[in-house]
């Protein structure tokens, strides 16, 4: 049930994924091709799944670290599938570091290296087309982490591939304990953090996308706001 009013406030960061500049400090972790096509930035995997299995996959950050109370807003295309697709925020150092710390271990795409490695963040998993189970019955999946804790689960309103019309407007607010996430205005899920059953709640952090080999996506339009409580 969604309960809380948001609205956005000052423009934290914005980027249009136009051009190959927009993203020069963008960190990649893993294997990816990279590429701009129609003015969207273009991503999918280098590595083929069949032979480097779990080594396909890969995460790529933006470089800014951002503070509690925001709202993120960005446009998905989904292009290839099967695959699924990720959002990392409020990703810290266990310890509080920067994520890029030099004293935190080297992280390659590999998906326990991010639940249960060096790092907390929530991590929402919004198309998720990778595997038999997860299309017959397609669900959002919001984890925290470390501990890979399933926090909520909603209903997927994202169709495959071949029936899209992109792009979707997605928007995820992390306000202190709530995690807000909606597609097309669509509400699709809220969770509240009582800081107790998973640990302290976190609060500002990076932010990075995740893809699982074979997916293609475009993404544009990528805007952070400080997010204001109604």
């Amino acid at each position: 049930m969604i309960v809380s009013q948001f609205e956005k406030g000052k423009c934290l960061y914005a980027n249009p994924l136009t051009s190959k500049h927009e993203i020069q400090d963008w960190i990649l972790e893993g294997k990816a091709k990279v590429s701009f096509e129609g003015n969207r930035l273009h991503l999918e995997n280098e590595l083929g799944p069949e032979v480097y299995g779990d080594n396909s996959h890969w995460v790529y950050w933006c470089p800014v670290s951002f503070p509690d109370r925001i709202m993120i807003e960005w446009e998905f295309s989904p292009i290839r599938e099967p695959g699924l697709c990720m959002i990392f925020f409020a990703a810290t150092g266990r310890s509080g570091e920067d994520l890029f710390d030099p004293v935190l271990p080297a992280r390659h795409g590999q998906y326990p290296e991010y639940h249960s490695g060096s790092i907390n963040c929530l991590h929402l998993s919004y198309f998720r087309h990778k595997h038999a189970d997860e299309r017959a019955f397609r669900t959002c999946n919001l984890r925290k982490s470390f501990g890979f804790h399933l926090a909520a689960m909603a209903a997927d309103p994202l169709p495959p591939v071949e029936d899209a019309i992109s792009p979707y407007y997605m928007r995820l607010v992390k306000y202190e304990g709530i995690v807000q996430f909606s597609i097309n205005y669509l509400p699709v899920l809220e969770w509240e953090d009582d800081g107790t059953m998973y640990g302290p709640i976190y609060e500002g952090g990076k932010i990075g996308f995740r893809q699982m080999a074979p997916m293609k996506v475009a993404y544009s339009n990528l805007n952070v706001y400080q997010a204001i409580k109604r």
